[in-house]
């Protein structure tokens, strides 16, 4: 553990940068004067190399792989991911302030229960973005069985026309049992999104339940999408991935659906009237929209830009990303503790005599675990 977090901290030291002048600019604050130089590159080389060259340039294909690359296992290629994402982060500060916005782009969150429709939402959504000049990624997450680990990946089927769109990339990835509706490397892959020139990513979960909303630690902003069936006011008053949501949107606004559209949105309205906003600054709306005819998506978009623009202009965004980035940094240390306990020597008989035992009933699940732990930092203690 020593060693991650020692690395950790190097990582971070080497993203560093000075605070120039501050300069306002577009109603936003930007610094001023930039230069590439004071940020430095991870050395990088091979594929990682080849890979990062062609994101730059907005290459597809190196976008595909870069995210298959990161999604691997393999320890060798685990460490070119790594020095690709640190060189990524530090190119899409570079990007956003010689295009003098505190962001490159605009991530968002689509979640909400199976049947909800968040497919064909954003079929419909990215269709219009792409429409007016938006380079649009979209990382679509799809559950893995529990028995094989297998995934259908059937996203893209459910999105005909914007699969060919020429200014839209979408991506299905496994679950992989990964808990909150993501993946394990959903972070890695917007940012590799961002570094390809996708100015508006989105990222749709699995269909998820109330204690499933991970997403909100990795978009700047979670859109809950509720099919008109979605329960009565004391679903919505319930705490958990409606609590975290910045926009609800009530789908299937059409035919003989809309009396019922209308009273599960009168009905969150009046629950979120007993939550506290995620932020001072922005009260959740709720809104109605069908994607199958388009009425009220065009109203569901201004609410979205209304949110990015004020979560900009109060500097909210901004500090909500960097709060993602302190909890990204945990999530590795959390993953990089378990990998080291399971692969390191000595600890291996240890392990599975507790299992053993746990599965028995001779020991409780916490005991073994404190057991672990504790051999663990032992073995640190005594090689160092």
């Amino acid at each position: 553990m020593t060693h991650i977090i020692h690395r950790s901290l190097i990582l971070n030291r080497n993203i560093l940068i000075k605070s120039p002048r501050c300069l306002c600019k577009n109603g936003y604050l930007i610094q001023q004067p930039f230069s590439t130089s004071s940020i430095r590159f991870s050395s990088i080389r091979g594929t990682a190399q080849k890979l990062f060259e062609g994101l730059k340039l907005g290459d597809r294909a190196s976008l595909a792989r870069s995210i298959t690359l990161i999604e691997s296992t393999n320890k060798e290629k685990a460490e070119e991911a790594r020095i690709l994402v640190d060189n990524v982060i530090k190119y899409c500060q570079i990007k956003a302030k010689q295009q003098g916005k505190p962001v490159p782009s605009f991530r968002l969150g689509l979640s909400g229960p199976p049947g909800a429709g968040k497919s064909t939402f954003i079929e419909t959504l990215g269709c219009k973005l792409t429409s007016e000049g938006n380079k649009v990624a979209v990382l679509a997450v799809d559950p893995s069985s529990g028995t094989t680990g297998g995934s259908l990946l059937g996203d893209k089927t459910r999105m005909p026309v914007l699969t060919v769109d020429k200014n839209a990339y979408i991506r299905p990835s496994p679950s992989r049992g990964h808990l909150g509706g993501v993946t394990r490397t959903t972070n890695e892959a917007i940012l590799l999104c961002e570094a390809a020139g996708y100015n508006i990513i989105i990222v749709e979960t699995v269909g998820v339940g109330q204690s499933e909303y991970m997403v909100s630690n990795m978009v700047d902003m979670l859109c809950l999408l509720l099919p008109p069936a979605g329960g009565d006011e004391l679903q919505g008053i319930k705490r958990g991935i409606v609590e975290q949501s910045d926009l609800i949107v009530v789908t299937k606004f059409d035919g003989d659906l809309v009396p019922a559209a209308r009273r599960i949105a009168m009905e969150y309205t009046s629950a979120l009237k007993f939550m506290r906003p995620r932020t001072k600054i922005w009260k959740p709306k709720v809104k109605l929209c069908s994607a199958r005819t388009g009425e009220g998506l065009q109203n569901v978009w201004e609410t979205m830009q209304a949110f990015e623009e004020k979560m900009l202009s109060e500097g909210e965004l901004v500090r909500r990303r960097a709060n993602q980035h302190r909890l990204w940094m945990w999530s590795y240390v959390e993953e990089r503790v378990i990998s080291q306990i399971r692969s390191t020597a000595g600890l291996t008989e240890l392990t599975r005599r507790l299992e053993d035992s746990v599965v028995q009933g001779k020991t409780s699940p916490g005991t073994a675990a404190d057991t672990i732990i504790h051999n663990f930092f032992k073995n640190i203690q005594y090689k160092s």
